[in-house]
This record gives structure tokens, C-alpha cells and sequence, in this order.
């Protein structure tokens, strides 16, 4: 690689707030944040609300989802009333 053309890679953890799962990786961005991790050593911290350990696609559950769709909700609050003769 080039020298000086590349942003200057950090370690970071990546810390999922909703279930306190976290990983140590690499970054270009470097939050102020930092956490002590299993290796005694201090490292910044990203928080995020989501990863996979708490994403519906890899943990395989399912949000509750309102049994009738968008459309029929839709056509249920704003859609043609009948007229009564």
C-alpha cells in the first residue's frame, strides 16, 4: 500500500447496548469513548443498537408484527365507505 493515502487504523470494541455483547476489530474511526476489555488494556467503544447478536436475521426471532398488513390498515382507516340508500 501506499504510504500516507490510507486513514490510520485503530482497535476498537463494538459493544451492542441492547444485549452488552461486544468485539474487539479494527477502525478508521476513533470514538472518545473508551472501555476496559478482557485484556486488561483500554480501547475506544462503539455503541450500536444493533449487531448480530441481537438482529432478528441471525438470532431468528421475530418481531411481533400486527396480524393485518399495511394495505389493509391503510384501506381499513382511509379507504371508500359505503353509502347506505
Amino acid at each position: 500500500m501506499k504510504k500516507g493515502i490510507h486513514p490510520e487504523m485503530h482497535t476498537v470494541i463494538f459493544k451492542d447496548i441492547s444485549t452488552e455483547y461486544a468485539f474487539l476489530t479494527e477502525s478508521t474511526h476513533k470514538p472518545k469513548e473508551t472501555m476496559k476489555w478482557e485484556d486488561g488494556n483500554e480501547y475506544p467503544v462503539f455503541k450500536v443498537e444493533i449487531s448480530s447478536d441481537s438482529h432478528p436475521f441471525y438470532t431468528g426471532k421475530q418481531r411481533a408484527v400486527a396480524a393485518e398488513g399495511r394495505v389493509q390498515r391503510f384501506m381499513k382507516r382511509y379507504g371508500k365507505k359505503e353509502i347506505n340508500q
